[in-house]
């Protein structure tokens, strides 16, 4: 019993760096077939792949990737495939990029930045020019 205690003792630091050490995949890519968007990593290795008919890519960036869903919404994803957000087409307006985990979007006159999570970071008029 002593022996598996001291085992676990010394082992138990080594499983928990090993397990912080792991990073999420970073999208380098998303290809584009007519079937099949393929999402590949920093490395070229393939993530995860999905039907196109899930919706249209409008852009991604290393951390997210967005799909526009009919004319009404739009989803935040993560590189694996998880849904982070919901947007109205109605309310964002156009997608104009994506960098990080942001992306900005054009609603009538103004030029919003959102977080791929929902938060709307700022806004500024293109009136202004």
């Amino acid at each position: 019993m002593k022996r598996i205690l001291l085992a676990l003792f010394f082992l138990w630091p080594l499983m928990a760096m090993a397990q912080s050490g792991r990073t999420e995949s970073k999208i380098s890519y998303i290809e584009a077939t007519p079937s099949w968007y393929i999402v590949y990593d920093e490395n070229g290795k393939r993530i995860r792949s999905f039907s196109t008919s899930q919706g249209r890519l409008v852009g991604y960036s290393s951390e997210f990737y967005i799909i526009q869903v009919g004319n009404s919404w739009y989803y935040t994803y993560d590189p694996q495939g998880k849904r982070l957000h919901s947007f109205s087409v109605a309310s964002t307006g156009e997608i104009l990029s994506c960098s990080g985990d942001t992306f900005t979007s054009r609603f009538n006159s103004w030029i919003i930045t959102w977080r791929k999570d929902g938060k709307r970071l700022g806004s500024r008029s293109t009136a202004s020019r």
